[in-house]
């Protein structure tokens, strides 16, 4: 018997349906739209996505794919022209809020925001009495001027006391 020339309208649906849905509905119910039997609808779909049993469908699904992959691609000037429409048409209908988020977008999009996150991990039992001390004391300076009742003086007494204390128990 051997393979068919040419695809039918049923799988053309199909194959258009599967791309276009990516996501929101299974290869089953694209099936059963596509106006395969209900009944057999999950083994069609299985059937038609076989290069093995189907080829010219399968073949047709990626180049359907391909097209609607060109169609939307993002790229770097599409992105920002077309934030660009979003916030002018947020500001035409008095959106501020709206506007001024596509407008960050876009400057994100260029590269003009920079966002930067440091994290540190590390215990403070796992500093040298030094290290410690030469940090407390950086605290203790930097913070010094939002303490309150005491001055820096009997403060760093106290932590030199309690320190201490530490290390004869230790």
């Amino acid at each position: 018997m051997g393979l068919p020339k040419k695809l039918t309208e049923m799988q053309i649906k199909f194959a258009q349906l599967l791309v276009t849905n990516e996501g929101r509905k299974t290869p089953t119910e694209c099936a059963i739209e596509a106006g395969y039997n209900k009944d057999r609808a999950t083994i069609s779909a299985s059937e038609l996505q076989s290069p093995k049993k189907y080829p010219l469908v399968v073949k047709y699904i990626g180049e359907v794919r391909d097209e609607y992959n060109k169609k939307y691609e993002v790229d770097y000037s599409k992105h920002i022209a077309e934030l660009g429409k979003i916030r002018q048409k947020a500001l035409e209908k008095g959106a501020w809020s709206a506007a001024v988020n596509a407008e960050v977008a876009r400057g994100k999009a260029a590269g003009l925001y920079i966002e930067q996150k440091i994290i540190r991990t590390g215990k403070l039992e796992d500093l040298t009495a030094e290290e410690l001390e030469v940090r407390m004391k950086t605290i203790i300076d930097e913070y010094s001027p939002i303490l309150e009742g005491e001055s820096v003086s009997d403060l760093k007494a106290k932590v030199l006391q309690q320190d201490n204390k530490t290390n004869t128990k230790n």
